[in-house]
Order: structure tokens, then C-alpha cells, then sequence
């Protein structure tokens, strides 16, 4: 591709040279994935009884290093298989459009999880060591998310593995760390969390499809078509709600969690947003408004129990 060309696609996608460059590689527009369920989990506990905040603020910052270093790797690998190239969008764009080396962010991605192993131990010091034992599982899925020879984000488990390992193990252990002990009503309210996060990952694998067909992955997206994807995204944004609702009606979540259902807009515009598009970048808005349901409702679900803890209804 020309360099002509190059500049063309960057000028498309609103990339930036200098801080920049190493802002797109961390994907911002995923970190959230990483802020919302250690907020939610931290605020569960935080109903049942006070919080250590170093615990929360080391837990909060070894899952977003966990998670930029989860997209490094995919940066990475991505690249070493062939799969991305200078038109290629959703990516940092960081080694095919501004020359940055491989190795340079393979080592910047071990560093992460190498900050985050030593924040990992301060957490187990603080808590138990049993995190330790969940902390590294999910620190070696993010590896073989896209790296090793099967790598999961090519097969339709990338969704699951995302909402589980990202939304309600992040959730439990974030809970678990400030009250020393677990319930079944933490993995249930995670749920819709979990869902959602998979929905932020069904979104790039929508926006990615005829792409990703071409080299041979195996997404949920490909297997669902365009449509069918459309369709089972706004299941699952039916299903994170019902399950909200039905929470808030049972007692499992204060009458404050209403104010989740101010996301719903989110939620239907990155629905709409795919509807009728066919080229990536047509789709780049639709997958934003996807990540901000995210962070909306989880931020939102957060705040519904800070405001229980403060002034409880019911």
C-alpha cells in the first residue's frame, strides 16, 4: 500500500502521531470493559459493609493493565499471522500504519502483566492467595485470547470467554478481596455486566466479519451472518435488562438500579448503527455506541448501589 494511501486511512480514522500513537494501542474504548466490574463488584461489597480503597484502586488497575495488555497481544499476533494491514479498522493501527516494532510491543505487553502480577500480590497479601490462582487463569487467557496456536477470539467462545473472565470473575474477585467471602447473588447481579462486556466484543466481530471470514476465523459473527448478528446482539441487550429488572423486583438489586435503564439509548443506537452498513468504518460508530452501553450501564448500576449504601430504598 502507498504511503499515499497510508495517510489517507489515518486521515479517515482520526489517527494522530506522537502520545497518541501509544494511546490508540491500548484501545481506550475497551479499558472501560476493565473499570466497570471492579467498580460494580467493589460497590457490592461496599452495600454490605465499608471498603479498603488501596484494595479497589490496585484491583481497578491491574485489570485495565490486564486488559491493554490483552490488546497488545492482539496488536501483536494479529499482525505476526498476517491478519492486519494498513486499511485494517478497530486495531491500534500502531505497527502497519506507524511503524512501530513488534517486539516492542510484545515487551509492552509483558510489562503490563508484569505490573499487574506485582499489584496481584499485594491484593493476595491484603486478602487471600486463592486470587492468586484465579488472577493468573485469567492473566493466561488474556494470552491465548489471540495468542498461542488456537487462539480463542478466532473461534465463536471469544464472547463468552470475554463476559465471563472480564465481567463476572472480575466482579467476584473485586467483591471477594474486601469482604473475604463470596454469594451467589455477586455472580447473579454479574451477569448483565458479562453480557454486555461479550456484546462490546460481538460488536468488532460484526463490524470485522468479512475480514476476519477471509482469514479463516470462526466468530459467532461469521456463523450468525450480518443480520443474524444484529439480532442476537439486541437479544442479549433484552436479556441484560429483563435480567435487571427481574434483580431489582426480587430484592437482588435496590430500587436505585432503575437508573440503569437510562443506558437503554446507548443500547439502541449501537443496535440501529449496523442496520443497512456493510463497510467497517460505517460500522466504527455503531461499535462505540456498543462499548459506551457498557459504561454507561455498568457506571450507572455502581452509582444505584454507592446511592443505596447512602440513602437505601427499601
Amino acid at each position: 500500500m502507498s504511503s499515499v494511501q497510508n495517510q489517507n486511512v489515518k486521515a479517515s480514522l482520526n489517527e494522530r502521531e506522537g502520545f497518541q500513537v501509544w494511546w490508540r494501542l491500548l484501545r481506550p474504548h475497551t479499558l472501560t470493559a476493565a473499570f466497570v466490574p471492579v467498580f460494580v463488584g467493589t460497590m457490592l461489597a461496599a452495600v454490605e459493609d465499608s471498603i479498603n480503597f488501596w484494595l479497589f484502586a490496585a484491583m481497578l488497575l491491574a485489570s485495565i493493565l490486564i486488559q491493554a495488555a490483552t490488546n497488545m497481544f492482539n496488536e501483536y499476533y494479529d499482525f505476526v499471522r498476517g491478519l492486519d494491514n494498513e486499511n485494517s479498522v478497530g486495531i491500534g493501527g500502531t505497527i502497519v500504519r506507524d511503524g512501530v516494532r513488534p517486539r516492542t510491543i510484545l515487551i509492552l505487553a509483558l510489562s503490563f502483566f508484569f505490573i499487574a502480577g506485582v499489584l496481584g500480590v499485594y491484593i493476595c497479601l491484603a486478602s487471600s492467595w486463592w486470587v492468586a490462582v484465579i488472577g493468573l487463569v485469567s492473566m493466561l487467557f488474556g494470552y491465548l485470547y489471540t495468542g498461542g496456536p488456537y487462539p480463542i477470539a478466532y473461534t465463536p467462545f471469544g464472547e463468552i470467554t470475554a463476559g465471563l473472565f472480564m465481567g463476572t470473575i472480575i466482579i467476584a474477585i473485586s467483591y471477594f478481596i474486601q469482604q473475604l467471602t463470596l454469594s451467589w447473588h455477586v455472580i447473579l447481579i454479574s451477569i448483565p455486566v458479562a453480557i454486555f462486556v461479550g456484546a462490546i466484543l460481538l460488536s468488532n466481530n460484526i463490524r470485522d466479519r468479512v475480514g476476519d471470514k477471509e482469514n479463516g476465523r470462526r466468530t459467532l459473527a461469521i456463523l450468525f451472518g450480518h443480520k443474524g448478528s444484529i439480532r442476537f446482539l439486541t437479544i442479549l441487550v433484552v436479556i441484560a435488562y429483563t435480567l435487571t429488572l427481574a434483580f431489582i423486583l426480587t430484592g437482588l438489586l435496590p430500587f436505585w438500579s432503575l437508573i440503569t435503564f437510562l443506558s437503554i439509548h446507548k443500547a439502541r443506537q449501537a443496535i440501529q448503527g449496523f442496520k443497512g452498513k456493510s463497510a467497517p468504518l460505517e460500522m466504527m460508530p455503531a461499535m462505540k455506541f456498543t462499548a459506551q452501553t457498557n459504561t454507561f450501564y455498568g457506571f450507572l448500576l455502581g452509582l444505584s448501589l454507592l446511592l443505596q449504601v447512602y440513602i437505601p430504598l427499601g
